[in-house]
């Protein structure tokens, strides 16, 4: 049986667009060298694909929602008072003009790197506001509210003239270290691990062996001795929590986060330069990197710089709207140069070539288990426009890493 399937499967391959062609008057020949062409084209390795530079704002939201250890809202057991304050958290998200998004994406992809709870993710909203310039008058600092000697406990750099907890790299390099340490120290569980970052671990520890209770069978609500701003530590990740996934059923927040937005990474900042002439060379918005970087008031060679993934060695990419899909640049061989562009030509509706995409188009990074047809639902576009746009057919296989265009459905 399989191997009637084999010869079947490859004649519906390369049969595919002949009847088009042969009613343009073109040769069925051209059809079958385009469809094997475009088969040899797609790339056999993920890792060979340059990573994207900007995603969607909805990718983060999606990416946050799948890293959460408990996906499903408990609405009774949150406190309405913290739900009030945290409501303004998905605007601040949706908020074009606010590094909110770009922040949370970056410190979310951090979480799941380490594979940690994206609940943590919420704690620079409880800490910061998510911002990475924020002081408390008692002595925190940054986008994690360290105190200094947590800071120094924790490696992150504090010296004359420069406060890595105001560095969103040191400050959460440290924190996700700091996190997947109390994630393991008790046992999984994220509700004990926050406290902990909240109190200390020691206090936490103490009040499981004054409780009888150990890890694995502890309830964080009823651990004792404890002081109230733990206890409401946890309930203000969970009210949040709950206002995030009751957001996600606005269509108006969501089409907020319909856009695309720039990934943030680290970048090491050159001996003997500022953080504006950098900004300058790298053609950045050098109010935006000044925002997200306040820890760098001068020069200070070997700093690491939160800034959009598209600043590599010193110099912007000249690529960032030229996005890699899933087939590469080279032309069939076998066919003319102008019998290519006449077969590829399509109605005005139809998906164009990602080369002559308009500015309307929009991007999407596969992740693994997607197939076409998840990604053209989740847009509302059909799987055909979907791979028209990227100049593939039915038989392609999307690959973890691929970006994809399509047009903004109206």
């Amino acid at each position: 049986m399989r191997r009637l399937c084999l010869p079947l499967a490859l004649g519906m391959l390369l049969g595919t667009g002949s009847g088009t062609l042969a009613a343009q008057g073109l040769p069925i020949s051209a059809g079958m060298t385009q469809n094997v062409a475009a088969l040899t084209a797609l790339p056999l390795d993920p890792a060979s694909l340059p990573p994207a530079t900007t995603r969607n704002g909805r990718e983060i939201f999606a990416n946050f929602r799948e890293g959460l250890a408990a996906p499903q809202c408990d609405a009774e057991a949150t406190s309405a008072r913290w739900r009030k304050q945290f409501s303004h958290a998905p605007s601040r998200l949706g908020n074009v003009e606010d590094d909110a998004l770009p922040l949370f994406g970056y410190v979310v992809d951090e979480l799941r790197a380490a594979n940690l709870p994206t609940e943590f993710a919420l704690i620079p909203f409880v800490e910061s506001g998510y911002r990475p310039g924020a002081r408390n008058a008692s002595g925190p600092a940054g986008l994690w509210q360290f105190i200094a000697t947590t800071a120094r406990n924790h490696r992150v750099p504090m010296e004359k003239g420069y406060d890595g907890r105001l560095s969103a790299v040191d400050s959460t390099r440290a924190a996700v270290r700091y996190l997947k340490t109390l994630h393991g120290m008790f046992a999984g569980d994220w509700q004990l691990a926050v406290m902990a970052y909240n109190a200390g671990e020691y206090r936490i520890l103490q009040s499981l062996r004054r409780g009888g209770m150990n890890a694995q069978n502890a309830t964080a609500s009823e651990l004792p001795g404890l002081s109230p701003i733990t206890y409401a530590y946890v309930e203000k990740l969970h009210a949040l929590a709950c206002v995030l996934e009751q957001a996600e059923h606005e269509p108006d927040l969501m089409a907020s986060l319909d856009r695309q937005v720039p990934i943030l990474k680290g970048h090491t900042l050159p001996a003997n330069t500022t953080l504006a002439a950098w900004s300058a060379q790298n053609a950045l918005d050098p109010a935006r990197i000044a925002r997200l970087n306040p820890a760098l008031t001068s020069s200070r060679s070997g700093t690491r710089v939160l800034a959009p993934a598209a600043a590599i060695g010193g110099v912007e990419s000249d690529n960032r709207d030229s996005v890699l899909v899933a087939t590469r640049d080279a032309e069939p061989a076998a066919a003319p140069a102008a019998t290519v562009a006449k077969a590829n030509s399509r109605p005005a509706v139809a998906a164009r070539s990602v080369a002559s995409a308009s500015s309307n188009g929009r991007r999407h990074t596969v992740r693994s288990g997607e197939s076409a047809w998840t990604i053209a639902r989740r847009y509302g576009i059909s799987v055909k426009t979907l791979l028209s746009s990227n100049n593939l057919d039915a038989s392609a296989v999307l690959k973890p890493g691929m970006v994809l265009r399509y047009e903004e459905v109206r």
